[in-house]
């Protein structure tokens, strides 16, 4: 169902060697900001000890920092858990125990008269935290290579390449900018990564699968004009598709607290990140890998042009 209908074609295509250089120049920025900056690991891959204090009123997290600081935990970092009372404190690896840990926490925090309570403590050990890092790397992998082969035989090579090519802008972006900023990386934004992969792939076969009808039904347009139609066409269902996404992630990352705060996050970028590729990059791709209407006419059986009823 169309929400709104745009009654002249919008040119979209004029403009797809900007928006390609533009891509371009985003890539390399993220690119170099992970090989130089790198990523700002969370406790999931990096190993360490997750603890979560409570106190009776709201805490100083600058107060705590330091108080973790006198008491040997120079690395601590310190961030509300939910609410201003709730203090969620990460620790680099040790090699002392969980319980240990946990006593030193607590007797530095309350040597400065704050009477805390230890809500729980997890310990990620350093060589699970690089097993989730590789298992993690080989899962956006393995979403990719499955993107190739599905495209592949819906469409043909040129669409498949395509659709990898624009999903993997959205993710190096997602990841380039949580390098930029330094935002902590953990298992939940990596999930995010996925989901932004099945979002992006999502409003990349809608665009494609009207472009592969209009250039079946229109004889006469060149494949620019028949790309711009498609997206045209296909303008009001990506824009109410993100919106509403958008309105519900958002929900998320001003309600939904610390724990969904990167989730919701990664969300929100791949969205606006994926909803530009699907109209740029990857309806561009396919201009410049030159697309064209015997590409996508269905193969016609050896016989099928002799009708039966005239064979004897």
């Amino acid at each position: 169902m169309e929400f709104f209908n745009v009654k002249n074609t919008i040119d979209f295509m004029s403009t797809r060697k900007a928006g390609l250089i533009v891509s371009l120049v985003l890539i390399l920025v993220a690119i170099g900001s992970v090989a130089t900056r790198g990523l700002n690991l969370g406790i999931d891959f990096t190993g360490g000890t997750l603890v979560e204090v409570g106190y009776e009123e709201s805490a100083d997290l600058q107060g705590v920092r330091d108080s973790l600081s006198k008491g040997g935990f120079e690395r601590a970092v310190v961030q509300h858990f939910g609410t201003s009372q709730d203090v969620l404190i990460r620790l680099a690896p040790s090699d002392s125990a969980a319980a240990e840990i946990s006593n030193k926490v607590l007797a530095a925090l309350n040597a400065d008269g704050h009477k805390v309570d230890l809500r729980r403590i997890e310990f990620v050990g350093p060589q699970v935290g690089k097993e989730l890092t590789e298992d993690g790397g080989l899962a956006i992998l393995a979403a990719l290579f499955g993107i190739l082969i599905y495209v592949y035989f819906r469409f043909e090579i040129r669409f498949a390449v395509g659709a990898v090519l624009a999903t993997l802008h959205d993710v190096i972006i997602t990841i380039g900018l949580f390098s930029i900023f330094q935002w902590e990386f953990d298992l939940t934004v990596l999930a995010a990564i996925l989901a932004v992969i099945g979002y992006s792939l999502n409003d990349t076969i809608v665009v494609y699968d009207r472009i592969r009808e209009t250039f079946r039904k229109v004889r006469k347009e060149g494949a620019i004009e028949i790309i711009n139609q498609s997206v045209t066409q296909t303008l009001s269902r990506t824009i109410m598709t993100s919106g509403t996404t958008s309105l519900v992630v958002i929900s998320l990352l001003l309600f939904g607290g610390e724990a969904i705060h990167g989730f919701a996050l990664a969300l929100i970028i791949g969205i606006v990140v994926g909803t530009y590729s699907s109209i740029y990059v990857a309806s561009g791709l396919i201009v410049v890998m030159g697309v064209s209407k015997a590409d996508l006419m269905p193969v016609e059986k050896e016989g099928a042009e002799i009708d039966p009823e005239s064979t004897p």
